[in-house]
């Protein structure tokens, strides 16, 4: 998989600009449960106060607070305070001050200066929950006056008395000694429950100066609402820029991975060829690269983001609350041994899928290709339960996979649902023990559905990851196979004396892997202006001898020269293009009779493109036909019969107008008629190239100048006709087969 990463340099930035994208998208993610708390705690709870420092406060309430300061805490608070006076500030901003803050224009209130908000939230807490204490209705606040009352002298308690009235009057001893016992008191409680207190004296005091508490908690909620949306929309608009540069990287890939991979079969030898199936190679280049795409996609969308999402997750419950972080520990680690167990049964499965999908189109393309074979041997059932078997393998093998992944989602779904109803049972204990707010236990449970949501997501495309690795193994396989003919550095050039001059110097050739040599010790020379003719008996090694020329297959010993070169030490395309090679089974291509003429030289006029349809009589058919040269040609040719698909194969050929002819068993689907026509008219027709055919019928070949009979792949006879009829004993025998006792004693 690693291997074809390398097709992602052109993708480089658009890759890091994605996981700024994913970045981006993770912290906005992150922020949502943040401020979903804040609504919850502040906006509701605390009614829009977010700060347990009040903006401003009487000097009555100020002078209560002190009391119950320490000498420290004085130093602390007292500076950050100074009376509102209307001559510090100008007309419209004291106007908009007695606004915000009605009570300023007939009392003393003094205003905080903004800073060090957290070192006096810490010094105010205590205070300002003794005095919410002494000053509330509730039965625990006339148990605390009565206990106060209780230990002052009674002569010192005047009748109606404030509480705070009485307190001041007290000596500095012993109130001194009075406040350190509350504190003590107080000082135990959670600081939840302090904060809050603090808060509470905050939101009353704010009303008794005039400030609209509602107005503010409205303000608050909306204000925290307008953010939220706003992250929302930035996630979104992340997600959907990451989504449309993930597909066009993935995307990129799978053509440049595809033109490599065809480029590369384009380079194969016949030898390469024999190592991958048709069907393989198709499936290859399209549902593996397929495969990969697809994994790439949610490689960059998911397995970046999953973890960036994740760690803040992570970063984000730990900051929140750490006393159930467990409960997170505990989720996670289930997650993994579900996921651990159904992977070890489902992945066995995964890894042989494409195989089974291999399988699925080799049957299928044997039987579609076969089918007027099958038809005519009655083997339509058993073709039928063959690709029966192919289907319902692949069909079996998706299925146990599909409903192994089944139970991953109901099981994880409960998992998640479990994690939440813990996560609310623990934390209805911390919130009743004043250890933590609603709003907290809110976020703590979102966090940790992102959390393991990533979990999930990583989940997912490691349910890809198996299949796509396999796939991407298969198309290294194809990229990195070595090709066996390949163009040398030092590039030689064809002798322009010489035109057409073919010549075998001691050639022999063995397949890989083979035992023995299929040709063995041939030599021979095929000259301009004559025909060179092989003929032998099945297995003889003919065709093959012929694959040797356009250097389908490299020779193992000897060489091959052509026009007085050495046809491994010139281009390959060089070389090809002094050939006309007509295959033993005619291959036509989609388009018009005109376009597979054509095919070797588009630029030839039509002239030379019907020239080369009337010289390999082609040309009676194709004016039959309604639409003549622009007759459509199916795929593979299946529209036409097999002797005018040979035909126009050698017109194909011929319209090149190469040097050398190469004729490969080219005239067998034609009837002897047209034969003995089509070889009269070449014979007229390019009487100045080098003609090489390999024929099965003696009457294809009588006229050659020279004829090489192959047995075993060895050159058994050389000569005419005549000639090997007197001195070959392997030409005799064809020749007897193939030939009426007269006509061979005409001879």
């Amino acid at each position: 998989m690693f291997k074809l990463m390398k097709f992602l340099k052109k993708s480089v930035v658009a890759i890091l600009f994605v996981t700024i994208l994913l970045i981006l998208q993770a912290a906005c993610d992150l922020s949502l449960p943040t401020y979903t708390s804040d609504i919850v705690n502040i906006g509701i709870t605390q009614g829009g106060i977010d700060s347990a420092v009040p903006e401003v406060i009487r000097k009555s309430e100020l002078d209560k607070i002190t009391l119950f300061m320490t000498e420290s805490e004085k130093t602390i608070v007292l500076p950050h305070y100074s009376l509102l006076q209307s001559n510090d500030y100008s007309e419209t901003q004291w106007s908009n001050l007695l606004k915000k803050y009605p009570l300023a224009s007939s009392e003393e209130v003094f205003i905080w200066d903004n800073e060090e908000e957290e070192t006096l939230s810490d010094a105010l807490s205590i205070p300002m929950m003794l005095v919410l204490g002494l000053e509330g209705d509730s039965e625990s606040s006339v148990q605390m006056r009565e206990g106060i009352l209780a230990n002052i002298p009674p002569a010192m308690v005047q009748e109606n008395a404030d509480i705070f009235d009485i307190l001041t009057a007290l000596p500095t001893e012993g109130i001194t000694a009075m406040v350190t016992g509350m504190r003590d008191q107080v000082s135990k409680m959670p600081e939840m429950i302090l904060k809050q207190s603090a808060i509470s004296y905050v939101k009353t005091e704010y009303k008794a100066i005039g400030v609209d508490v509602n107005q503010r908690q409205v303000n608050y909620i909306l204000l925290i609402g307008a953010k939220m949306l706003g992250l929302a929309l930035a996630a979104m608009i992340a997600s959907i820029l990451v989504s449309l540069l993930a597909s066009r990287i993935a995307a990129k890939m799978g053509r440049d991975l595809r033109s490599n991979v065809f480029q590369k079969v384009l380079s194969f030898s016949n030898k390469e060829m024999d190592q991958f199936s048709t069907a393989s190679l198709i499936t290859r280049s399209t549902n593996d690269i397929q495969q990969v795409q697809m994994l790439l996609v949610m490689l960059i969308r998911i397995v970046i983001y999953a973890p960036i999402l994740a760690l803040g997750g992570i970063i984000k419950v730990l900051n929140t609350n750490n006393s159930m972080s467990w409960i997170l520990v505990v989720g996670v680690g289930t997650i993994f041994v579900v996921i651990a167990f159904l992977f070890a049964v489902a992945m066995p499965k995964f890894k042989i899928m494409q195989k089974l999908v291999d399988r699925l189109n080799l049957v299928m393309r044997e039987i579609i290709t076969g089918l007027p074979v099958i038809r005519a041997f009655s083997t339509v059932d058993y073709e039928q339960k063959r690709f029966d078997k192919a289907n319902v393998d692949i069909t079996k093998n998706s299925l146990f996979v599909n409903r192994v992944m089944t139970f991953m989602m109901p099981i994880l779904m409960l998992i998640m649902n479990l994690i939440s109803i813990l996560i609310l049972w623990v934390g209805a204990h911390n919130i009743n023990d004043g250890n933590m707010q609603i709003g907290d236990m809110i976020a703590f449970i979102q966090y940790t559905m992102q959390i393991i949501m990533s979990f999930l997501m990583l989940t997912m495309v490691s349910v890809m990851l198996p299949r796509a690795t396999v796939a991407a193994k298969r198309i290294d396989e194809i990229l990195s196979t070595d090709v066996s003919i390949k163009d040398i550095t030092t590039n030689e050039t064809f002798n322009p004396n010489l035109s057409g001059v073919l010549e075998f110097r001691n050639v022999s050739f063995r397949y890989p892997n083979a035992e023995e040599d299929v040709l063995s010790n041939i030599n021979f020379t095929a000259k301009p202006g004559e025909t060179t003719a092989i003929i032998g008996s099945t297995g003889s090694g003919k065709s093959t001898l012929i694959n040797l020329i356009p250097r389908f297959y490299d020779a193992t010993a000897g060489s091959i020269f052509l026009d007085g070169v050495d046809i491994t030490k010139v281009k390959q395309h060089a070389l090809r293009e002094k050939l006309g090679f007509i295959p033993q089974k005619g291959v036509l291509f989609t388009g018009t009779i005109e376009s597979n003429i054509n095919f070797g030289n588009a630029s030839a006029p039509e002239e030379e493109m019907k020239r080369a349809a009337r010289i390999a009589q082609a040309e009676e058919f194709i004016d039959s036909k309604p639409e003549g040269y622009q007759t459509p040609i199916a795929q593979g040719g299946t529209n036409v019969s097999g002797g005018q698909k040979q035909r126009l194969s050698i017109a194909r050929a011929i319209a090149r107008n190469p040097e050398v002819y190469v004729f490969d068993d080219s005239f067998s689907a034609l009837d002897y008629k047209t034969d003995a026509t089509l070889r009269k008219t070449i014979k007229e027709e390019i009487s100045n190239s080098t003609i090489l055919i390999v024929a099965q019928r003696i009457s294809t070949i009588m006229s050659a100048e020279q004829i090489l009979v192959l047995d075993d792949g060895r050159i058994v006879g050389k000569g005419t006709h005549k000639e090997l009829l007197k001195n070959c004993e392997v030409y005799q025998q064809i020749a007897s087969s193939q030939l009426s006792k007269e006509e061979l004693e005409h001879e």
